[in-house]
């Protein structure tokens, strides 16, 4: 990294910063040495005048959506253009790649897979997201709408491209929510898909599902779903995370795709500010009425601009310039009604908690420390979790041979990484 550096300083490389963290936290980026720029916002028109500028000579200094640090040090703000036309967006290039860059695991399998974009943004609001911030932030900014949905007919045009010329086996659409479409959508788009057939994978809330969608959706491809569970206390999920649904409600709808087949993930989160171990408790018992394939437990990340995230800092959680890290390192908030020993051994047994029998639960928690004594306790439920809920390799179906690798996963690594993403 110090190479890269000395070479940036050297020939003088201009530098920007973009994405989430430097859109809602502009002024603790741009005061990193080596950061001449920041894109607040989204950067499709903002790259292309930028380089059209540098490519000419000219001057940055007043393009939409970048800050400019000056050679006094003085900060120049721009204002942030209306939001982008995601229907302008050409094909991804991907001749630009190596090809064994297209290809990642799924499951226990490997795909050459693409991720293919047909919503930007969110309509829920979720208070540990930045999407809800970002659709504040075009609604404050410059009046228009972050939340958009891409032409059907240009997704199909995608699709086939990557299918037709790259042999593409698989696609995974990165919608934030993927089923915040309109019922008249939603059957456009399983009209258009029916032509493409790939499998793929999803991501969406339980409160959107129905029997219909995932039907429909099984037909024409639909091969695994990752479900946002994140909190199993309805009240505190309610107060905090301003997630209306009831856990019955929750629970119902994830029988849906059980009955057709359908392999899915449920996502889950714990050490939110205020919260307590008897709430996360609450989390463990409510996936345990869900048969899902793969469970994963992350620690809060209070990321900048989200509500949980000023709350954290009002409550003295965290400091304004404290930078977050990714959902598998260790927890960030330290807190004396739940420690981070907790939470770190919540999230290493939280497999065991949903699929060992209740009977096991104080054997479970001696398994919860990291220490020679609870890491040995820990193995020898982790085998006895496997060996109950793994059936014989011969004769086993596809389906089957998902749902090992997801716990087999789960176990090694609940809390670590997301199976359906990395």
């Amino acid at each position: 990294m110090e190479i890269k550096y000395e070479f940036i300083l050297r020939h003088r490389i201009p530098v920007i910063a973009g994405g989430v963290f430097p859109t809602f936290a502009p002024e603790l980026v741009i005061r990193h040495h080596l950061v001449d720029m920041v894109c607040v916002g989204e950067g499709e028109v903002t790259l292309i005048d930028l380089c059209d500028r540098i490519k000419k000579g000219d001057s940055w200094n007043d393009v939409t959506n970048l800050w400019v640090k000056q050679k006094d040090g003085s900060i120049t703000k721009n204002p942030i253009a209306k939001s982008f036309e995601i229907n302008d967006t050409p094909i991804i290039d991907i001749d630009l790649f190596e090809e064994q860059r297209l290809y990642r695991p799924m499951a226990g399998k490997w795909y050459k897979m693409m991720p293919v974009e047909t919503i930007r943004g969110c309509p829920y609001k979720c208070t540990f997201c930045n999407s809800p911030d970002q659709v504040t932030l075009y609604d404050d900014e410059t009046d228009s709408r972050f939340f958009r949905k891409k032409d059907m007919k240009l997704v199909y045009k995608e699709l086939k491209h990557f299918k037709e010329n790259y042999s593409v086996e698989y696609n995974y659409f990165w919608a934030d929510t993927f089923l915040s479409w309109n019922d008249r959508e939603f059957d456009e788009f399983c009209e258009m898909y029916a032509d493409i057939r790939l499998p793929f994978w999803m991501q969406t809330r339980p409160e959107t599902i129905t029997e219909y969608k995932v039907k429909r959706l099984a037909e024409i491809g639909l091969h695994r779903i990752s479900f946002g569970l994140e909190h199993g206390n309805e009240a505190f999920r309610k107060k905090l995370l301003k997630r209306e649904w009831k856990n019955k409600a929750i629970i119902d709808a994830l029988k849906i795709p059980t009955r057709y087949g359908v392999p899915f993930s449920v996502n889950n989160i714990t050490g939110f500010p205020t919260e307590t171990r008897e709430l996360a408790m609450d989390t463990i018992e409510l996936n345990r009425f869900i048969d899902s394939h793969n469970q994963n437990l992350y620690s809060f990340v209070p990321f900048h601009g989200t509500p949980l995230r000023t709350l954290c800092e009002e409550m003295g959680l965290v400091k304004p310039d404290t930078i977050t890290k990714a959902l598998t390192d260790k927890p960030m908030l330290i807190q004396e009604q739940y420690s981070v020993e907790e939470i770190e051994g919540l999230q290493k047994c939280f497999v065991l908690y949903v699929k060992m029998d209740k009977k096991r639960w104080k054997d479970i928690q001696r398994a919860e420390p990291d220490t020679p004594e609870g890491n040995r306790i820990f193995e020898e439920l982790r085998q006895e979790c496997l060996e109950k809920n793994m059936p014989p390799v011969e004769g086993m179906t596809n389906v089957e041979q998902s749902n090992t690798a997801d716990l087999e996963y789960g176990l090694e690594n609940s809390g670590a990484s997301k199976i359906d993403k990395c």
